[in-house]
């Protein structure tokens, strides 16, 4: 793997946003409006609950992570969609890159902007709510570490079903992470869920960083064996995603179907 073909793919993403200011906005106006949302609805519940609850360390926290996946998933399935758009892949790989190279750039873009859009939802909620995500101490990174792979694995298995199916299925882009959080239990405890969700819930990391967080935050307790078991889950997941867009990318190259990119 060559490293500089592969910054090369992340640079060219850097200079698209320099050149559209719309891009460079669609990177914090959502991160910043959901903040917004949830911070000032969790300020109003805590005062009717009380402070006792720790509402706003609950939820603002949840709210911040769950960006920070979103961001990594949308980072590399947006960024492939850039290069469909711009009908651009045949130039690509018409050069020595190889596919595996464009796709760690595209995972390097999805890294970049969820750590830019993290800092900036981190600072915001700070300085509008006096909320330290670091409070949890170094407990913060293995749960990051999950929601990073499993953010990896999302935007890999969208970019196969969009490398699968054309352009005419980008929504998958923003559909298939919408779909996790009902599941997951982002904003509430997996309790609340029907006997049969909670088992699908079971076999999604993010429902075991959410309530671990939630178990950190409301009684002081650390399971590190669901932590554990949630590593492992995120990791399945990623090389599960990579298999799979490898597989389609060899397929399309197969049955003539990657053309099609460049021309629906």
């Amino acid at each position: 793997m060559n490293f500089k073909r592969v910054f090369t793919i992340f640079l060219r993403q850097v200079f698209l946003l320099k050149r559209s200011v719309h891009r460079l906005v669609g990177i914090f106006y959502w991160s910043a409006l959901e903040l917004f949302l949830w911070g000032f609805l969790t300020v109003y519940l805590e005062r009717i609950g009380g402070a006792e609850f720790g509402v706003i360390t609950a939820v603002i926290g949840t709210v911040i992570l769950w960006n920070f996946l979103m961001r990594i998933q949308q980072g590399i399935a947006i960024s492939f969609l850039e290069d469909v758009w711009a009908r651009n892949l045949m130039n690509l790989f018409g050069t020595p890159l190889n596919f595996k190279e464009y796709v760690a750039g595209l995972v390097l873009v999805g890294v970049a902007s969820a750590v830019v859009s993290g800092m900036v939802m981190i600072a915001v909620a700070w300085f509008l709510f006096s909320y330290n995500l670091f409070q949890f101490g170094f407990l913060i990174v293995p749960y990051v570490l999950v929601l990073f792979f499993f953010g990896l694995a999302l935007g890999m298995y969208t970019t196969a079903m969009i490398l699968r199916f054309g352009p005419s299925s980008e929504i998958l882009a923003w559909s298939i992470p919408a779909l996790i959080p009902p599941f997951s239990g982002v904003f509430y405890s997996i309790s609340t869920l029907p006997s049969w969700l909670q088992t699908v819930a079971f076999f999604l990391p993010p429902s075991h960083v959410f309530e671990g967080m939630r178990s950190v935050v409301l009684s002081g307790v650390f399971d590190s064996s669901r932590l554990f078991f949630a590593g492992i889950l995120s990791v399945i997941f990623f090389f599960f995603a990579y298999w799979l867009l490898l597989r389609t990318y060899r397929f399309v190259l197969r049955e003539g179907k990657f053309t099609r990119l460049q021309t629906e």
